[in-house]
């Protein structure tokens, strides 16, 4: 061979830069992987980048794997995933890098006869075939599009979603769907047509994380091996937390926007209500779309008002909060739809049980001393916000913060204790408002820095915690409240975001879902490019 190759023991060999033409006298030569530890451009852009090298090496029938290392000191948690990679690469491998030092001094980093029983054991359970570039466990928004938009930037990444159903929805559309401007059946796809072609689809359930090992372990007992993980499977409705909830729930007058399934029955009910007790409620934060429980109550109040029976019907909309937006300045133009709808607020007022057959729901009230209360109120109608927690997969792992979500810098969305796991939509513990809005911003950070990340570069994407909540306030017009971090008003257009407008409307029901399908879902990142890091 013209290439110098330097044996190191029966499983790895080293030598300096390879070029596109050399993979066939490497496949020759009977190597089955090759690993590259030069970073892409270090040589100026001259060589071959690792994208190009593996989509030949693969197209060859060998196995290619990307582990950068620049120039100098090297970490030990890069001597450590050579050590991996040999132990679960296909042998005879060939590693490289300009000259062929730094690949062997990862081989003596490694020391790879000194495997341990533990590390022995992991691999066996997660062989090659099954350890990708990256895993994401999730696949709403924030799964779909991240994944969409790393094989956008790099088409060889080996990625698998994990996911356990077979339909995938657009959820900002439910209340819309509860105020009788849009249909249910649009707001479903199948999974199959939303997963990007080149990713691998693992259709079951994520049961928990082992980050020391880069495993995600499933319910039906596999594991999934990854270089780089995503975490983003959304938040968990809890239903259960409010007793009697469950079994009243698409009857007795007792529904949610917050379900696929019952968001048509709220409209039902709405359609069918001239007169009695409405109440909508809210739980303690966190819960995705802040402002969905509030916009169900002024879509049907726009619809009693319309039909002349609003009079009729005493309306009440009970929150476990404080306030009746997060954001000060959107609360003014939001009392002014309160009043003009005659609705009455209960602010501190947390639904802890439903009677449906009664017809009562049970309330506990908090004063500003801290003293629970205990209160009953019958309703004709009910819509319930549940309270929302991570999944317990999530909550019960290595990756949750206190408050059991996944634990992430902010600005990064970058764990800060193992640096190749990422987070990103309602189960990210940024604080962020959780809405579909902010996952557009996200997929654009996590995409970004994953990919430096890989090459050993600076994290330099920044989140600015964009957030955006359509408020419906009326069958027509819409305050687009567009925020970050600290309550900062965000706005993308140079219009005052706290007037409802018509042309915002038409942004929530047309050109937002279509954005959804045919952009955001496709790796297409109109409009959400966040800042960078000086």
């Amino acid at each position: 061979m013209s290439m110098d190759i330097t044996k190191l023991d029966e499983r790895v060999s080293v030598t300096g830069q390879i070029t596109i033409d050399d993979i066939d006298e490497i496949v020759n030569a009977g190597f089955r992987s090759i690993i590259c530890n030069r970073p892409d451009f270090e040589g100026g852009g001259e060589q071959p980048t690792s994208e190009e090298l593996e989509v030949v090496a693969k197209s060859l029938g060998v196995t290619f794997a990307y582990l950068p290392v620049r120039i100098g000191v090297i970490p030990d948690e890069r001597g450590e995933a050579f050590k991996q990679l040999v132990s679960e690469l296909p042998t005879p491998i060939l590693a490289f890098c300009g000259s062929g030092k730094r690949a062997t001094a990862l081989h003596q980093m490694a020391k790879t006869d000194n495997v341990t029983e533990e590390h022995q054991s992991v691999v066996a359970a997660c062989n090659w075939d099954n350890v990708f570039d990256v895993v994401v466990v999730g696949g709403g928004s924030a799964g779909i599009g991240v994944t969409a938009s790393l094989l956008k930037r790099r088409p060889t990444l080996r990625i698998a979603i994990i996911e356990p159903s077979d339909k995938h929805y657009y959820q900002p559309a439910w209340t819309l769907v509860g105020g009788g401007a849009y249909a249910a059946a649009d707001t479903v796809k199948n999974m199959s047509d939303v997963i990007p072609k080149n990713a691998v689809w693992v259709q079951a359930a994520a049961d928990g994380f082992d980050p020391k090992n880069d495993i995600v372990n499933l319910a039906d007992g596999r594991a999934i091996g990854y270089r780089q993980l995503i975490v983003c499977p959304g938040i968990r409705l809890a239903w259960e937390k409010i007793e009697g909830l469950e079994e009243t729930l698409g009857k007795n007058g007792v529904t949610s926007n917050y379900r696929f399934d019952l968001a048509p029955y709220t409209w039902s009910l709405v359609k069918e209500l001239k007169e009695g007790k409405a109440l909508f409620t809210q739980p303690p934060m966190p819960i995705k779309c802040a402002g969905a429980p509030q916009k169900a109550m002024y879509l049907a109040c726009d619809h009693w008002e319309r039909v002349g029976c609003l009079d009729q019907i005493d309306v009440e909309f009970d929150t476990a909060t404080a306030v009746l937006f997060g954001v000060a300045d959107f609360v003014p133009p939001l009392m002014e739809y309160v009043n003009r709808y005659d609705a009455k607020l209960a602010f501190n007022t947390n639904l802890v049980k439903v009677d449906g057959r009664k017809k009562i729901a049970y309330f506990d009230l908090k004063d500003s001393e801290g003293k629970v209360t205990h209160k009953e109120k019958p309703f004709d109608l009910l819509h319930v916000t549940p309270p929302q927690m991570a999944p317990d997969f999530v909550r019960n792992s290595p990756l949750a913060d206190a408050s059991g979500f996944c634990k992430v810098n902010e600005k990064t969305l970058q764990h800060p204790d193992y640096p190749n796991v990422f987070s990103l939509g309602d189960v990210s513990s940024s604080p962020n408002a959780k809405t579909a809005a902010a996952v557009r911003k996200q997929i654009v950070v996590v995409a970004e820095n994953l990919l430096a990340a890989k090459e050993d570069h600076e994290l330099k994407v920044i989140y600015d915690g964009y957030g955006a909540c359509p408020l419906t306030v009326e069958n027509g017009k819409v305050i687009l409240a567009e925020f970050g971090f600290g309550g900062k008003l965000l706005p993308t257009f140079p219009l005052n975001p706290t007037v409802p407008r018509k042309l915002a409307w038409f942004f929530k029901t047309t050109l937002f879902p279509w954005v959804y399908w045919n952009a955001m879902l496709k790796g297409k990142e109109w409009l959400a490019r966040p800042g960078k890091s000086s």
